[in-house]
């Protein structure tokens, strides 16, 4: 009788978290995407011009911006860069569901290359938002280092079998 593995608790937070982060992208694609039907970016315009005009919120009068200067081009590579972004953080999120080795590599590079950037931003502007991202992803990167330079003992009997 095999004993029941236990699965990685910060390996499954990581994992929710990629996930979230991918759907939230892919949908974020797909929505620029149908902007580029003008029925819906005119909708949508209205529609925010409204909200805007009740709620005042700054990030609803980036979006109208946004809407009024970017072209199609520019909007069919946000649109792309989004949804590639978003299933980059799938295959993320899934290898590291799976505790795939792979996958903790391969979210220490991506997300570690983002560091710098994020940094460069909070700099620009600090915003708790900002500060939150950042802090999340160099505490994930240090989990994923952390757990590949000190294996389990799930690890070490695998590696004792294939010795």
């Amino acid at each position: 009788m095999h004993a029941e593995r236990r699965h990685d608790r910060g390996l499954l937070a990581l994992a929710l978290f990629k996930m979230v982060k991918a759907a939230a992208l892919v949908l974020a694609g797909v929505g620029a995407f149908s902007l580029l039907r003008t029925s819906t970016e005119t909708r949508l315009r209205e529609w925010l011009a409204d909200f805007s005009i009740r709620a005042g919120s700054r990030i609803v009068e980036r979006l109208l911006h946004l809407l009024n200067v970017a072209s199609p081009r520019q909007m069919t590579a946000l649109a792309l860069a989004s949804v590639c972004y978003g299933l980059m953080f799938a295959v993320e999120g899934v290898g590291l569901w799976l505790e795939r080795r792979w996958a903790e590599y391969l979210t220490i590079v991506a997300t570690g290359s983002l560091i710098p950037f994020e940094i460069y931003e909070l700099v620009r502007a600090i915003s708790v938002v900002r500060v939150l991202a950042l802090v999340v992803n160099v505490a994930g990167v240090i989990y994923l280092v952390y757990r590949l330079r000190h294996p389990t003992g799930d690890r070490r009997e695998l590696r004792q079998a294939r010795a």
